[in-house]
């Protein structure tokens, strides 16, 4: 099969998540949440890893992954996340000879996503989609804040996005170069391709997915475990 790789934002100093290192270093029952999260992609289908961290935890990071089941390379974060990613694809030349068509972006902090997932946005890749996100419905009512107050929003049609997202790596490259002026903010790199002309294409997430960002999600990441042991 073609290598796929997976480039695993960690740069987060997790602030709302509190505690003294940084969030994907963050113990969860035994094993941290980027551990966890590399165990997920490689029973996924992805053959090789890029970390993207703060500078000075390389060795950190890898004593937390000394047994990760697949190759890693390590980048330094910038100062947004589109900096952090662009780093990233910037060591795709020490990982690989050539460069791979596949190419995955994922939160570290989403350290419990299912296999299914990250397998079924690799599927959509290979099958010729250039941009590919999981997503789920949303379980909240939802309103939309205006000068005049607000208005609801029908939930049905919105959907929460997830990670990791893949892309045909062109696709990745030319949606980095579309936003790196920063005159357009975006908070993922579906929303750098479609800058680029790229349609997204969805496929089903998980709630199993959710980020672990403040300490009740914490909480839920633990209670998810417990009720696999």
């Amino acid at each position: 099969m073609e290598p796929v790789v997976a480039l695993v934002v960690a740069a987060g100093s997790g602030v709302r998540l509190g505690g003294d290192v940084p969030k994907a270093l963050r113990d969860l029952q035994g094993r941290t949440l980027v551990a966890r999260s590399v165990d997920a992609l490689a029973a996924g289908g992805v053959s090789h890893a890029i970390i993207v961290i703060a500078a000075g935890l390389e060795d950190d990071f890898r004593a937390a992954l000394t047994d990760a089941p697949i190759p890693a390379v390590y980048a330094v974060g910038g100062a947004e996340r589109q900096d952090s990613v662009a780093n990233g694809l910037a060591m795709l030349p020490q990982l690989l000879s050539a460069p791979p068509r596949i190419v995955l972006v994922h939160d570290a902090a989403r350290a419990l996503v299912p296999a299914s997932v990250v397998a079924a946005v690799i599927a959509a890749v290979r099958a010729g989609a250039k941009a590919v996100v999981p997503v789920v419905p949303l379980a909240d009512s939802v309103r939309q804040l205006g000068d005049e107050g607000s208005r609801p929003v029908d939930r049905a049609t919105l959907r929460a996005v997830q990670t990791p997202q893949g892309f045909d790596l062109t696709a990745l490259i030319e949606g980095h170069l579309a936003v790196l002026d920063g005159s357009l903010a975006v908070t993922d790199d579906a929303m750098a391709c479609e800058a680029a002309g790229y349609a997204v294409a969805l496929v089903p997430g998980s709630h199993r997915a959710l980020k672990i960002t403040t300490p009740i999600d914490l909480v839920i990441a633990e209670a998810l475990l417990q009720e696999d042991a």
